[in-house]
This record gives C-alpha cells, sequence and structure tokens, in this order.
C-alpha cells in the first residue's frame, strides 16, 4: 500500500493468486508432495497418519458413501467432538462432492431435528457417546423408527430425509444404523473409479459445506460454502504465519467450526503441515501435554483457551520452546494476554485474525513481522484478495479512525444462508458486500480495530461506550483474570455500564476498589456503575462469551425488590 488512508476502505493485495481446485484435488496433490510426513495425530484415540496414510482411510469413506448411494450434493450431518473419523469425513465428502452439514455437539434433541430437516440431511454421522452422553439414543428419541428399520434403510416421521445413520465409536453393531468402521469397508473397485471419475467432474464454486450460525435470537441460519471459499482462507490464514511442511499445528479448537475444520485442517492440508488433536473437547492440559510430546510450532484457540492454559497449575512443567506461532480469534484478545502468550509460551509470532463463518471465515489478519503493538491492539489488514470497508449507519464509508459497521467482499463470501434467500439478502447487498454487524475502525495504514457488535455497544447519557476498550483497560488491573462488559437499561441514562469480573486464585477486589483504580484513568462515563464478581461467564462452546445471558441475568436482579 502506499501512502496513507484517508478513507476507510482496503484491497488486500497478493502476489500469490487464488488456487482454483477443489479440497479433493488439492489433497491428493499435497499426497503426492508429502505422502511420507506425518498428516494427523489424534492423541486421544492413539490414532497417528501420514498423508499417504490417511489418503487410503479417506477414499476407503469416500468409496463407502458412495457405496450407501450417496450422490454430489447430498447432504451429510456430522455430529461430533474432534476425533480422526470428523477429519475423514471431512475430506471424503469432499472428494465424493457431497456437502457436509456441522452440527454443534452442544445441540441436543430440538436443534438436532432442526438442523437436520432444515437442509434435508439424508444422512449422520455421529459419536455414539460423548461427556457421559448417548448421541445415538438422541437420534432415536426423534426416529424411534431406526430401532426396527434395516441399517441405510430409515423412514422416520420427524426426520423424514434421513435415511443413514454411521456411528462413531461404541458398540460393534446398532439396531438401524452402520458402523464407521463398516462404512470404510464398503467401497468395491467400482465405488473407488466413482471418485476417481469424480474428481474431474466436481467443480470448485460447488457447495461443499454448510455451518450453522449462532445467533442470540431466532433459528439458527446455515451459511453455505463451497470449495474456494474455504480452501482459500484455509490456505492464506496458514500463509499469513508462514507455514510450511515443517509446521506442527495444534488443533484445540472444534472442528465443526471454521476454526477447526479451516484454519486448522484446510491450513494444513494446503500446505503439507501436520494436525495435532490433543483431546476430544478443550482441556488446557492435554494442550500442554501435546504440545510438549509432539513438537508441535503452532497452536490454535480463543482468548479463553489460551488464558486456561498460561493459569493451569502445570503451566511451568512443559517445554513449550517448540511453538514459533499460532492464531487467536473467535473473540476480543485481551492485551496483557497477548503480551504472556509471547513471552510465556514462546509464540514470537502468534497473530490475531478475525472474520465470520460466513466469510469462510477470515478477513482480516496481523502479520508475523507487525510490531507487538500492531498485534496486540487491532486485528491486522485487509487478508489477500479481501476488500473490507467502514460505513456509517446510511452505509456510506466513513473517514479512517471512524467506527462503523464493517463490511467484507470476496472470494471468501459464502453463497447464501440454505433455503434462506430473505435472510442472505439482509446480510450480503446488491453489491456483494457482507454487513457483519461488527463496529470496527480502520486507521490510516490499513489496520482494522474492532470495537464490539454493533448490538453491544452501551450508548450512556449519549455518549458511545464500546465494551472491547474497557474490558482491555480493566485486564491492566493485577488482580484481574477476565473480565466482560455491557449494558443494562437504566431510567436516568438510557444504559448503564455493568462489568462483569473473575478475579485471579487467591486476588480480593471490591467494587469500590475497582472504580477507584477506574477514577482518573478512563472518562467517567465509561467506569462501570455495575460490579459483579463471578467464577465464570455463560459461554460458548467455541469459547464466545454470551454477554446477552449476563444482561439478562442484571435486569432480574435489578429487578427484585430491595
Amino acid at each position: 500500500m502506499t501512502g496513507k488512508l484517508t478513507q476507510s476502505y482496503v484491497s488486500g493485495t497478493s502476489s500469490q493468486p487464488l488456487l482454483g481446485e477443489t479440497i479433493g484435488r488439492l489433497f491428493d496433490r499435497t499426497v503426492a508432495r508429502f505422502g511420507d510426513r506425518d498428516a494427523l495425530i489424534v492423541r486421544h484415540q492413539n490414532i497417528r497418519l501420514t498423508y499417504a496414510q490417511m489418503k487410503v482411510r479417506v477414499d476407503a469413506v469416500a468409496a463407502g458413501l458412495v457405496a450407501l448411494g450417496l450422490k454430489p450434493g447430498d447432504r451429510v450431518g456430522i455430529w461430533s467432538p474432534n476425533n480422526a473419523e470428523w477429519t475423514l469425513t471431512q475430506f471424503a465428502t469432499a472428494k465424493a462432492g457431497i456437502i457436509l452439514v456441522n452440527i454443534n455437539p452442544a445441540y441436543r434433541v430440538h436443534e438436532l431435528e432442526y438442523a437436520l430437516n432444515k437442509v434435508g440431511c439424508v444422512a449422520l454421522v455421529t459419536i455414539d457417546a460423548f461427556k457421559g452422553t448417548n448421541y445415538v439414543d438422541m437420534v432415536e428419541s426423534l426416529a424411534p423408527e431406526l430401532a426396527s428399520c434395516a441399517a441405510g434403510a430409515l423412514a422416520a416421521q420427524r426426520l423424514p430425509h434421513l435415511r443413514k445413520v454411521i456411528r462413531i465409536g461404541g458398540a460393534a453393531s446398532r439396531p438401524g444404523t452402520f458402523s464407521f468402521a463398516e462404512l470404510e469397508t464398503m467401497g468395491g473397485p467400482a465405488e473407488h473409479a466413482e471418485i476417481a471419475r469424480l474428481e474431474d467432474v466436481l467443480q470448485f464454486d460447488d457447495p461443499i459445506n454448510i455451518q450453522f450460525t449462532s445467533g442470540t435470537t431466532g433459528s439458527p441460519k446455515g451459511a453455505t460454502l463451497t470449495h474456494h471459499n474455504i480452501l482459500n482462507n484455509g490456505y492464506f490464514t496458514a500463509e499469513g504465519i508462514a507455514f510450511t511442511e515443517l509446521d506442527r499445528l495444534c488443533i484445540p479448537v472444534p472442528l465443526y467450526h471454521c476454526f477447526g475444520m479451516v484454519m486448522g485442517n484446510l491450513g494444513c492440508v494446503t500446505h503439507g503441515a501436520c494436525m495435532v488433536y490433543p483431546s476430544e473437547a478443550f482441556d488446557a492440559k492435554a494442550v500442554l501435554e501435546a504440545v510438549a510430546a509432539e513438537r508441535c510450532t503452532a497452536l490454535y484457540g480463543v482468548p479463553t483457551m489460551f488464558i486456561a492454559e498460561l493459569e493451569h497449575p502445570e503451566f511451568r512443567n512443559y517445554d513449550l520452546s517448540s511453538l514459533r506461532t499460532g492464531l487467536m480469534a473467535g473473540a476480543p484478545c485481551p492485551i496483557e494476554v497477548m503480551k504472556r502468550i509471547i513471552e510465556d509460551m514462546h509464540m514470537s509470532e502468534v497473530g490475531i485474525a478475525y472474520g465470520m463463518t460466513e466469510t469462510s471465515p477470515v478477513s482480516f489478519q496481523t502479520a508475523i513481522d507487525d510490531p507487538v503493538e500492531r498485534r496486540v491492539s487491532t486485528v491486522g489488514r485487509a487478508h489477500p484478495h479481501v476488500e473490507a470497508k467502514i460505513v456509517d449507519t446510511d452505509g456510506r464509508v466513513v473517514p479512517v479512525g471512524v467506527a462503523g459497521e464493517v463490511c467484507t467482499r470476496a472470494y471468501s463470501v459464502m453463497r447464501g444462508y440454505w433455503g434462506d434467500p430473505e435472510k442472505t439478502a439482509e446480510s450480503v447487498d446488491a453489491a456483494g458486500w457482507m454487513h457483519t454487524g461488527d463496529l470496527g475502525t480502520i486507521d490510516a495504514d490499513g489496520y482494522c480495530d474492532i470495537v464490539g457488535r454493533i448490538k453491544d455497544m452501551i450508548i450512556r447519557g449519549g455518549e458511545n461506550v464500546y465494551p472491547r476498550e474497557l474490558e482491555d483497560f480493566l485486564y491492566t488491573h493485577p488482580a484481574i483474570e477476565a473480565a466482560q462488559v455491557f449494558g443494562v437499561p437504566d431510567k436516568r441514562f438510557g444504559e448503564v455500564v455493568c462489568a462483569w469480573v473473575r478475579l485471579r486464585s487467591g486476588s480480593s477486589l471490591t467494587e469500590a476498589d475497582l472504580q477507584a483504580y477506574c477514577k482518573g484513568r478512563i472518562a467517567h462515563y465509561k467506569i462501570p456503575s455495575l460490579i459483579r464478581f463471578v467464577d465464570e461467564f455463560p459461554m460458548t462452546v467455541t469459547g464466545k462469551a454470551q454477554k446477552f445471558l449476563m444482561r439478562d441475568a442484571m435486569v432480574a436482579e435489578l429487578a427484585k425488590p430491595a
């Protein structure tokens, strides 16, 4: 970029063109180059696969899906925590042209029913049991016909599209279902020949993945993504942290989310790097063990994960010196946490990425040679081949430094919400801009700072308060481990500032102490008038704080008679 910006519009340039191929073709090309290198290490399953070994299993699963009668364009749900089968299914469905539908393992019966029916899943790959919950029992509660039907021939009243249920783990057999091990043996020469034929038929603009967005209101929407969307985003995200085939990435984030399956899996496969899964679901000690034992060079996570790792009582017992890089995303990163990651976890090249499911997901990312000040205070510059702008409420581009809605336009913008053209039109305008709902600024050098959600901005007596800015300030107090700031309705000011605070172990602090700490350091209208000390925050499975639940709790508390 030459010169300084005056308007909040940027376009990410690159000397590297977009990848114009399907995920299956790229995977085979990587196998040809790096077949003997480690591809997938799943520590909780004791599975270690080279790229050549992974290809054998991916092709077997793909042929098995064809043997079951599945065709390009069919939807297959996957409802499972992180494991080898998840990733084999990801690449097998891509090879077969089947659309993989990611279903959050935290979903329960009502949500599962909605997801399967919304996109018309004809098959479901599910974990048998996880964290004491039997997932196949939940499927059977929706489809009692499963207990008496032949495997692969389900005809359920409440799940009219679903025909086949494939189990990961558990008993060798169960009525109405196939095991994943059986799936891998179903394909014969004809099915393998069909997978080979499809390689020249499938196109990179074909839809290949549906991910449900976790809205706080209304039903989840199924963001529909193509090979082109997610393959390129995984590639350029990994390029941004200088990945090569020598890198080994620890992936504790969930695979059902873009962070795991795109930034993690596809970022590795596009570079011949190794994917390392420390556990089924996030466990700080398992992450530390995996990094040390597998000599991981990179680590991904949301800020709450990094905080849990840093605060683990055995943190100092693990040799993390192999780490050099990684990414934080999914939620704002407190400045103090970033500094500790760089210093204590040896991640000198760690970066920040920002985006959303609908944009595959990354739109902005810091560079490994960005000054630390940039990496702790912004989400970096526009990704290669991505345009971004900041607009006011009338849709006009604002001058640099002025807050407004972040909009992006690129190869990475989804095809749309599955079966929902009206919701798609509300998010993607006629010019192809994705309206993120996030408030941000772009400075004269093109760096973006996310200051909050439009709906989260607090307006106290006419003054705008951005929760992210105040959270970053609260983290500077030595007694505070984590903080969440949000607005609560108030008759006098319209809204007042509320902070929920989690203290470090052994620390003590009062409401008056914290307000005194704020006084003179930040503007008076930003000082929280309501402070609550809590042991935990309500969180989504992906580590995002659910401020609407905190706000509801405070409203209910304040409504009680004194």
